[in-house]
């Protein structure tokens, strides 16, 4: 199914990413987090995992290496345009769609009350012959796609959520599904894929050739069927508007 270029009509205020790991919404969907920050939308990423597996260094412990993630997604999230970060800390590379991340993510939906949630593909494991996707990656759309729908609508899911901190019940209205495998819509992004780019520079425990991730990022997000005098980027989603 090849995605269309129709938007979504009016402006998206607050918006929920949800994500595995430290640069995950900077290389899945930073261009399109960077163009709503600049239109003015409120944004918080939520954080699974503080990424502390990702590292050959022998040197490296999973305790350092999480302090180093967590303080260069504040510094990319900030080069988007987006001032809140939270990190729910599970284990890296040992998340499943439990209840208890269901859980952390319905009390962040009931808190925070996106008009948008943006997540990954959970039925994504693998990309063509290119490699085999994270199983992180998996697991945090599952628990989200099934804390949006139905357990943040319906008040008795977590009615601690309630009883304890008075948290509301919330509706979202709208999912975008970045990485998706059958994309339904592109935003453009060709303002903003530079300062995706920027923020992409603070991950610098994970990317050992900047030059070379800049280059792959144009690459990626070009659009083939731009004129080459006026290239256009693009990413694409998976939007599902709830009923």
């Amino acid at each position: 199914m090849s995605a269309n270029s129709d938007q979504p009509n009016g402006r998206i205020g607050r918006v929920l990413g949800v994500f595995a790991h430290p640069d995950d919404p900077e290389f899945f969907a930073g261009g399109t987090f960077a163009k709503w920050a600049q239109d003015g939308a409120d944004i918080t990423f939520v954080i699974a995992t503080s990424g502390d597996k990702g590292s050959a260094d022998p040197d490296m412990t999973h305790e350092r290496l999480a302090e180093m993630r967590e303080n260069e997604e504040r510094e990319a999230a900030a080069a988007l345009g987006v001032k809140d970060v939270v990190f729910l800390r599970y284990k890296d590379g040992e998340l499943f769609p439990t209840l208890e991340l269901r859980r952390d993510i319905t009390r962040l939906i009931r808190l925070k009350k996106p008009d948008v949630v943006v997540t990954l593909d959970p039925t994504v494991f693998w990309r063509g012959t290119r490699g085999i996707n994270h199983p992180d990656h998996r697991a945090i759309g599952a628990a989200t796609l099934e804390a949006v729908f139905p357990t943040a609508r319906d008040r008795l899911n977590f009615i601690e959520h309630e009883r304890d901190e008075g948290l509301e019940t919330h509706k979202v209205s709208t999912v975008y599904i970045a990485g998706a495998a059958e994309p339904t819509l592109t935003v453009d992004v060709t303002d903003a894929v530079e300062r995706q780019i920027e923020s992409l520079r603070a991950h610098k425990s994970q990317i050992s050739d900047m030059d070379r991730m800049a280059e792959r990022i144009r690459e990626r997000s070009l659009d083939p069927n731009s004129p080459p005098e006026y290239p256009r980027r693009i990413e694409k989603f998976r939007v599902i508007t709830m009923g």
